[in-house]
């Protein structure tokens, strides 16, 4: 099994101490910060812009992956990558000519990722995988923090990992939605190489750096039994 990385939802810390959360991340080893993006039409929810992100970047010099939950991504795609995303992430549900927009996100120096819905079947990623850097599986519909996992979101991710591994692609299967430590530990054995972390694993009551170092510990256990 190869390690995982770890990526923090920025939109489940604690925002009223937004950048002291930030810089305990960074210090405890956390891999990235995971921006949810949503306009209130793609999804039910409104979260983060340009400014939050800008924000962020100056409160520590962790990577910053925008996974833009909106429609029409490819209006705002060079605004994100100026605000400081290393990775962009749109959906294939929401672009019309999503592998244009891959190619676009590649071509302002960033990294592409494309991103599906648990109701979305994978064959849709068929013409896009050698796009990009990563691919997103939701494992919950998406648009808010503390829903159960689909049961289905392993079969996709196991039948993903297999065609990747057949087209003999390097690209990076990232999971996203109720990713506990039972959770992660299966979906990182059936390929999930960057897990989302949330209100499931690390922004919870308690200290920040204690929540990560312990699930980690937790996971590393866990995958030697799954």
């Amino acid at each position: 099994m190869s390690k995982v990385a770890f990526s923090a939802s920025v939109m489940c810390a604690n925002l009223a101490r937004l950048e002291e959360d930030l810089r305990t991340l960074e210090n405890a080893g956390c891999d990235e910060l995971h921006f949810d993006i949503m306009d209130g039409t793609f999804v039910p929810n409104i979260t983060f812009g340009f400014d939050f992100i800008k924000a962020a970047r100056d409160c520590c010099r962790l990577p910053c992956c925008a996974h833009l939950m909106i429609t029409r991504p490819e209006r705002y795609l060079e605004r994100f990558v100026e605000a400081g995303c290393a990775n962009v992430t749109i959906h294939v549900e929401s672009s019309i000519h999503a592998q244009r927009a891959l190619t676009q996100i590649r071509s302002l120096s960033a990294s592409p990722g494309i991103a599906i819905n648990p109701g979305t079947p994978l064959t849709k990623l068929d013409y896009l995988l050698d796009y990009a850097d990563r691919v997103l599986v939701m494992t919950v519909d998406p648009g808010y923090a503390g829903q159960k996992i689909l049961p289905s979101a392993f079969e996709r991710v196991r039948i993903l990992k297999t065609n990747l591994a057949y087209r003999e692609l390097r690209t990076r299967i990232e999971v996203d939605g109720n990713i506990d430590v039972e959770n992660a530990a299966l979906l990182s054995s059936l390929g999930a190489d960057i897990l989302v972390l949330g209100t499931s694993s690390i922004f919870r009551p308690g200290d920040l750096a204690e929540n990560f170092h312990g699930f980690k510990a937790a996971l590393a256990v866990k995958k030697q039994v799954v």
